[in-house]
């Protein structure tokens, strides 16, 4: 996650074009703790929407599955099968059930929403063990792209924080006929690799300990270790959302979702792949190139900033302010840590009700 935001925090930097269809790319498009204080517009899901405090919901229904591009993905669905599209995109080291709370709400509202495990996650498995275990950015996009074409899904409210946003903000700068709105946590997130390879200041880089980590073996071998990946994503729980007190049993329901066959190889190229030392796959050279020139992101777009995460630049949004050029809103979440949705649902859902009715 060493984007724009991370340099933004250093240097005070800030972080429509026409789309390329995923028609041309094979095998891809056909389905096969405390309360938030916000912004103007802030407040708690309203109409039949009831209230949700962090881990209000044990759980989500029985999980589905289906063929979607190059995965198999297992999803969970909540709401009328004909509302208008809600997609919510989870991070890493995450899973769906940082939307555990804020799929009722928005399910109550009349939404379908639909929360998929991303690749190398869960119950979502590739369809080929010949497939690379690439994560690079438009990769993970054009996954949901896939998804949303298998579930007859034409246009969505694209929801997300941490690689869900910056996947979010992929497809709504370069696909914005698919995306409705856009809610991001932290802003705009595509990454920049020029940008990457320039070094921060040390307090900056501190917080992407586990990024350098991943660059090495050692840090892919933890990965791959049972024991020793449980102790390490659950400090980075602990480092990036230091107000909410969550516990064992909500940490380990997340943390099964780490057990699968390519999660450690899925997570390290997403992390060597951002900083440069690990190849993409040339096929979506295209798409790369043209999210390295930061397109601006049109749709009607809000977006959060967590005051207590270590990656959230200062500034109140203004670093990348200019990235969105359509209606837009930004609000910060006062004692809330990096896992949004998780942390403050009834915000996160608040959010996304707005922005799809402005």
């Amino acid at each position: 996650m060493i984007d724009r935001r991370a340099l933004g925090k250093v240097l005070g930097l800030g972080a429509g074009a026409a789309a390329l269809s995923p028609a041309g790319l094979p095998g891809l498009w056909a389905a096969q703790p405390a309360a938030a204080s916000t912004g103007a517009g802030g407040g708690a899901p309203s109409s039949t929407a009831a209230a949700a405090g962090p881990g209000a919901s044990a759980g989500f229904p029985r999980l589905r599955r289906i063929r979607a591009g190059l995965l198999d993905v297992g999803y969970a669905e909540l709401g009328p099968a004909h509302g208008p599209a809600v997609v919510c995109l989870h991070g890493w080291p995450y899973d769906i059930h940082s939307y555990v709370d804020v799929a009722p709400l928005l399910a109550a509202e009349g939404y379908r929403v639909i929360v998929p495990y991303l690749r190398g996650h869960g119950t979502t498995r590739f369809l080929s063990d010949r497939t690379m275990r690439n994560a690079q950015q438009s990769v993970i996009a054009l996954d949901v792209l896939a998804l949303m074409g298998a579930l007859k899904i034409e246009k969505a409210v694209l929801a997300g924080f941490d690689w869900g946003a910056r996947t979010a903000g992929v497809v709504a700068a370069l696909w914005p006929e698919r995306c409705t709105a856009l809610v991001s946590v932290g802003g705009y997130l595509v990454t920049d690799r020029e940008a990457n390879l320039r070094p921060l200041a040390p307090v900056a880089e501190h917080a992407w300990w586990y990024q350098y980590y991943f660059a090495t073996e050692r840090g892919r071998l933890a990965m791959e270790d049972k024991a020793l990946r449980h102790d390490l994503t659950r400090l980075v729980w602990d480092a990036v959302s230091p107000t909410w007190a969550f516990d064992d049993a909500t940490f380990a329901r997340t943390a099964a979702a780490f057990d699968h066959p390519d999660h450690a190889a899925v997570v390290v190229h997403n992390y060597r792949w951002r900083l440069s030392l690990a190849d993409g796959e040339r096929r979506y050279d295209a798409l790369e190139e043209r999210l390295a020139a930061r397109p601006v992101i049109g749709v009607p777009a809000l977006t959060l900033d967590a005051e207590r995460d270590p990656f959230t630049v200062p500034g109140g949004g203004a670093a990348y302010r200019d990235r969105f050029t359509g209606p837009y809103e930004h609000r910060t979440l006062t004692g809330i840590g990096h896992n949004v949705p998780q942390e403050a649902p009834d915000a996160f859902a608040r959010a996304v009700l707005d922005v799809d009715r402005s």
